[in-house]
């Protein structure tokens, strides 16, 4: 959708929810409706992006480049301290962000990486959001987060993206071209010809400028397609057809070998 029709959402009040040493975790919780838009900004203090219910698109600058995530209920996204990133909302959401002072962020813990949402984090974010909160208690609770926060599983759920400014325009055209149309099943050769290239100059580009084969970029992209289908309660077998697999089973086989979990494991618990 062109930027024109997104509801840009201002950076107001972001100070007030600033953590510290002393209140290293805070949380700060809105309404979003679909398409609204944060424009690239950054913090002091590390991030977390959850949402209750809903969507979220996440761009982020990292050491690779551009990493674009498709972050649903069952995942969050650590954002480390001072990484330049946007936000855009697939779908309507309780858009719940976690700020941590920088002194609690797990080591080693740059850059962004996707967080499964334990039922026990997933518990703690609103209790740690609660009005009248006593001090005491919102220390235990801090706590208790930071140390599930340390133990959470992470997935390599990021889709990278070549430079918008620099590099060979050719790649950033056909993957946001791929982006745009994740269920079609068109070979490398077919999408470099769209953009004026041939096969083998777009597959020397994805591995010089992206670090991996146009094969497994792809397989990101349809899993960051596939995550919040499935987190709606789309059946596994139409979310394969809108993936462009011809057959739930090929899907299944691929979607357990790159995620460890059927796409069923996936399905929100509410469906």
């Amino acid at each position: 959708m062109p930027r024109s029709r997104r509801a840009v959402v201002a950076h107001t009040d972001a100070d007030l929810f600033e953590p510290t040493r002393a209140r290293p975790v805070r949380v700060r919780s809105r309404h979003l409706g679909a398409d609204a838009h944060f424009e690239p900004h950054r913090h002091a203090w590390a991030q977390i992006a959850y949402c209750a219910s809903g969507i979220l698109q996440v761009s982020a600058e990292t050491a690779e480049g551009e990493v674009t995530y498709i972050v649903p209920p069952s995942r969050a996204l650590w954002i480390a301290p001072s990484a330049l990133h946007s936000v855009h909302v697939l779908e309507a959401a309780q858009f719940r962000t976690l700020y941590l002072d920088a002194s609690v962020a797990p080591a080693g813990w740059t850059g962004c990486r996707v967080l499964v949402v334990s039922p026990l984090l997933r518990e703690l974010v609103p209790a740690l959001d609660a009005p009248g909160l006593a001090r005491e208690r919102e220390k235990l609770l801090t706590d208790l987060l930071l140390d599930e926060l340390r133990g959470a599983t992470t997935h390599a759920l990021g889709v990278p993206l070549p430079p918008a400014q620099s590099g060979d325009k050719r790649l950033r055209a056909l993957c946001e071209a791929v982006l745009r149309a994740p269920a079609e099943r068109a070979t490398l050769a077919q999408w470099a010809a769209d953009v004026g290239a041939s096969e083998r100059t777009m597959a020397r580009l994805f591995r010089e400028q992206l670090g991996t084969s146009y094969q497994q970029w792809r397989q990101q992209v349809v899993l960051a397609h596939a995550l919040p289908l499935l987190a709606r309660g789309m059946p596994v077998g139409q979310v394969a057809a809108a993936s462009g697999y011809a057959s739930e089973s090929a899907f299944t086989a691929m979607f357990k070998t790159a995620m460890g979990q059927p796409p069923s494991r996936f399905q929100s618990p509410a469906h």
